[in-house]
């Protein structure tokens, strides 16, 4: 994938104003990446994928260049697929110990955590999306990563991935098989 940190080109530019996001995906990627931050639309929408797409289109409006910009999501089993998302503004809202509490006496902790990738150049629009299956811990867990990492534990693990270097993260999340997704979808490798 071609990515320039300069703002010319035929590039793609991440639109984030997450530095998170955007350190997490050059981690992943082993190179840099452009990126800009942007004002762009908060969208509700019921899915990742919807809200992803939408917000890179508004992005290449502005930009006028290759764009990708990526929204993730949590799908609680036991609550039908929901937050979705609107995860963040539950994490902001309520905390991440009341989302371990939103299943308690379900009986069904499963999750999976997404990661699509909103993409828009000249030539159209669509979505690449990464999912890693897991289980809500029973209460939020480690300091590293961001945002639910706290709370998320991948299958086959019995730590969250705030308990994991962000290596150990990087080899069975979300966002990793979205990008992978998307260096095969453009002809390149991750």
């Amino acid at each position: 994938m071609s990515a320039s940190s300069s703002g010319g080109g035929d590039a793609f530019v991440l639109v984030t104003g997450n530095d998170d996001k955007w350190r997490e995906a050059q981690r992943i990627l082993g190179r840099p990446l452009a990126r800009e931050k942007l004002d762009l639309p908060e969208i509700q929408a019921a899915t990742t994928a919807e809200v992803a797409l939408q917000k890179a289109r508004a992005a290449y409006e502005q930009l006028r260049r290759p764009v990708i910009v990526e929204d993730a999501g949590v799908e609680l089993r036991a609550l039908g697929g929901f937050p979705g998302p609107f995860i963040k503004y539950w994490e902001t809202l309520g905390g991440l110990e009341s989302i371990c509490r939103a299943v308690d006496g379900s009986g069904d902790r499963a999750v999976v955590a997404v990661c699509v990738l909103g993409v828009c150049t000249a030539a159209g629009s669509y979505v690449v999306e990464g999912r890693t299956e897991g289980t809500l811990a029973d209460r939020p867990r480690g300091t590293n990563g961001f945002g639910w990492d706290a709370i998320f534990v991948p299958a086959g693990d019995t730590r969250t991935f705030g308990e994991m270097s962000g290596e150990e993260k990087d080899r069975v999340s979300h966002r990793r098989r979205a990008w992978e997704q998307l260096a095969r979808k453009i002809g390149a490798t991750a």
